[in-house]
């Protein structure tokens, strides 16, 4: 079958950097459309709303794919919340889904922010930025992205100290480089993974 991705995400850096990724996740004969919100609190007003409308006209070949930011939430507790606010609007999710049962949406947690994914990928930062010290990714700092408190801050301090973005790190423009020269295998990031991992078996289920 072939399938539909709609895509919602936070802000506008996600939307640049996953309309680099997702090209190499998702296959050719598959689609996506991307949809940005606000912030995290914009997302998370508008999105019941979102999902009760998805509920009435979305077809069997399409996947609601949900991506947000950790940032100091629990991450039990913010994928508990977007569970229930699909299953509010009568949404079957992955997590829910019996095994082999369909289901039209996955949601999934950048930890702790979508930054740690682009940390992940040293060589892409690397080429976007080349400045960047050749092993900063062997530092104890930057050697497990999820785990760094702060993953935007650390990221702007890394390019800074390289001589990028004096003024602050602008994330869009980060993102949208970076996410270029990315390659999926590539990446040290465990919430990339289970991101990619779950849209990859909405490909075989589909």
């Amino acid at each position: 079958m072939i399938m539909h991705f709609e895509v919602l995400v936070e802000e506008i850096s996600a939307a640049k950097a996953l309309n680099n990724i997702l090209p190499k996740i998702i296959t050719k004969m598959h689609t996506f459309r991307i949809m940005h919100y606000h912030g995290k609190k914009d997302m998370l007003k508008n999105l019941p709303i979102a999902l009760r409308g998805y509920s009435k006209w979305i077809p069997p070949d399409y996947k609601i794919i949900i991506l947000m930011d950790q940032d100091k939430d629990d991450c039990i507790e913010l994928k508990a919340l977007l569970e229930q606010l699909a299953n509010n609007a009568n949404l079957k999710t992955k997590s829910s889904a019996l095994p082999g049962e369909d289901f039209m949406v996955l949601n999934r947690i950048a930890v702790e922010e979508l930054e740690a994914w682009l940390l992940g990928d040293a060589d892409a930062l690397r080429i976007a930025y080349p400045k960047v010290s050749r092993t900063f990714d062997r530092t104890a700092k930057y050697r497990n992205p999820d785990t760094i408190s702060g993953t935007w801050e650390a990221l702007e301090h890394l390019l800074q100290h390289s001589g990028y973005f004096k003024t602050g790190l602008r994330k869009s423009e980060c993102a949208a480089a970076v996410s270029m020269h990315m390659q999926p295998l590539n990446n040290r990031s465990r919430s990339f993974h289970v991101f990619w991992e779950g849209i990859s078996h909405c490909m075989k289920v589909g």
